[in-house]
């Protein structure tokens, strides 16, 4: 069988998810048997021009951006793009609440007008995007499975459930019984309430369930007299790029 040209790419990110994939380590054996990977910086110097799946990390914050992005799209057959940042916008867009103008003089100072940028936006909102692996950083299982159906070219689509529907199949102490303010009432599920299986809050870096009710969320930000006024300003830290306009 013909091994697929695969390419890994980055944006305006850390560049932890690819760090994530490049310390995969067995997990990858066996989908690096039906791949040849022709690009990937955080890795390898060797590039490609066409290649059957396109992996994005990163978010669109530079007009520059937008041109690479559709350039990268335009020889590729399937785009995949994950973490935060390609998926929903992540942190990067927290700068979005400000006139950019005032974010490049608070970062750069007098020099910020050698500097463009634009409102960030996820990779989805430039350009068409076949599958996404949602998380900050990705939850390695997930993206695995996910590279596996992109391969085979069978649509892969995450249930509209919340982080707290996996958290109780998982047995763990839920957050709000102990005091601290948790965003999986709202939050997209698939990775297997990672977070708060270590101790953690989950932040919200999956992006948004889109039937709150459906998924008793409302109910549970009601019962601990939570206003959602503020768990949303809570969670502009990885989704305010939802309200940027689409550049397709």
């Amino acid at each position: 069988m013909k091994r697929k040209k695969v390419a890994f790419f980055d944006f305006t990110c850390c560049e932890g998810c690819q760090l994530q994939v490049a310390n995969f380590g067995e997990a990858l054996l066996d989908v690096l048997e039906a791949v040849d990977v022709v690009e990937f910086r955080e890795v390898m110097s060797e590039k490609a021009d066409e290649y059957d799946v396109a992996i994005i990390e990163g978010s669109i914050t530079t007009p520059h951006d937008v041109e690479r992005i559709k350039d990268i799209r335009s020889r590729s057959k399937v785009m995949i793009a994950y973490g935060s940042c390609a998926t929903i916008g992540g942190i990067n867009g927290m700068k979005n609440s400000f006139k950019m103008d005032d974010v490049k003089s608070y970062v750069y100072g007098e020099s910020g007008k050698y500097f463009e940028t634009i409102p960030t936006m996820s990779v989805g909102q430039v350009v068409d995007v076949d599958y996404f692996v949602n998380g900050c950083p990705i939850y390695p299982p997930e993206f695995v499975k996910i590279l596996k159906y992109a391969l085979m070219g069978i649509p892969y689509t995450v249930k509209d459930e919340a982080v707290c529907v996996e958290c109780k199949a998982n047995e763990n102490e839920c957050m709000y019984e102990i005091g601290l303010t948790c965003m999986g009432p709202i939050t997209n599920a698939g990775c297997n309430s990672w977070c708060v299986n270590n101790g953690n809050i989950c932040y919200g870096c999956r992006g948004m369930v889109k039937e709150t009710t459906k998924n008793a969320s409302v109910e549970v930000l009601k019962k601990y007299d939570i206003p959602i006024d503020w768990i949303m300003g809570k969670y502009d830290m990885y989704n305010k790029s939802s309200e940027s306009e689409d550049m397709k």
